[in-house]
């Protein structure tokens, strides 16, 4: 089979589309014909080795955690699944044209391969940072980097349980905050009193990493009351980093239900096909993203 594989940490120019071993099922597992495989940051941050702590790879190694696809391969103990199924979950090594999936969840109706491909990773994110920072219903979130897959996961589940979100995002992304319910406001010189002008934020959360930690908890008063998952200065302001992952089975039976019940939705700002696996790197890296971006396979 084809597949993206590295075999040194670097830039986005050491992805190389190869041929492959295929994956097989083990015990609880399922093996996929990937159809479609989310982009996610931690993806390219797996790639330039920043955070080995939480993913040990041996290099050569294969890239991605989320895909959508169809199931070809059943391993001992799963049930309630049957070769044919269209599935979408998380895994490894998922910018391939197979990939194993420890976690999954049948394909709500109606949605593409492309679309489900960018939910699992982005929900189980959004639904850990939303519980770890401790905001109410009737509170006020504040969502800094806003517009991403994480940060629209975010606004939809935080007014699907009663909470108001403020979300800054480039003067592009306005009206897209305004449409999943937030409050939106711009980055840039000046954001934090933009922000006080708006109201009282109870809790914030950090998307982008591009530097607001100190503000952030200027605006909650509280350091407890701010979480990143993208600046790894975080100890230096007392405010939690949260980068390891809680039950993606959970998360994936969440998203099934927001979507059939009309509350969720992330747009596919762009797709690539596997041979263009380094291109959609940069554009993840370089931020702005309205959604999500996958590779289709």
């Amino acid at each position: 089979m084809k597949r993206v594989s590295f075999a040194q940490f670097g830039g986005p120019d050491v992805l190389q589309l190869v041929d492959a071993e295929e994956p097989h099922a083990g015990p609880g597992q399922v093996r996929i014909a990937v159809r479609a495989a989310g982009v996610n940051p931690v993806d390219w941050r797996i790639r330039e080795g920043q955070i080995l702590h939480a993913h040990p790879i041996a290099l050569p190694s294969g890239i991605g955690l989320d895909a959508a696809g169809v199931v070809d391969e059943a391993g001992d103990g799963v049930e309630g699944i049957t070769v044919g199924d269209k599935v979408f979950g998380e895994g490894s090594n998922t910018y391939a044209e197979f990939a194993v999936l420890s976690a999954w969840a049948r394909m709500p109706e109606g949605l593409s391969f492309e679309e489900a491909a960018g939910y699992p990773s982005v929900v189980e994110t959004a639904l850990r940072i939303i519980d770890q920072v401790g905001v109410r219903p009737g509170q006020t979130l504040l969502v800094s980097g806003a517009s991403g897959g994480v940060g629209s996961a975010v606004l939809q589940i935080a007014r699907d349980r009663g909470i108001a979100v403020i979300g800054t995002a480039g003067a592009g992304n306005q009206d897209y905050l305004r449409g999943l319910g937030a409050v939106a406001t711009t980055y840039g010189e000046g954001w934090a009193e933009r922000v006080r002008q708006l109201g009282t934020v109870d809790a914030a959360l950090d998307l982008a990493g591009s530097g607001v930690l100190r503000e952030l908890v200027e605006l909650t008063g509280d350091p407890q009351k701010v979480v990143t998952i993208a600046d790894l200065g975080a100890p230096e302001f007392g405010v939690r980093f949260s980068g390891v992952a809680g039950s993606v089975q959970d998360a994936l039976a969440a998203a099934a239900d927001l979507i059939a019940r009309g509350r969720l939705h992330i747009p596919v700002e762009k797709s690539y096909p596997l041979a263009d696996a380094a291109a959609a790197h940069i554009d993840s890296h370089a931020g702005h993203t309205r959604g999500r971006r996958v590779i289709v396979v």
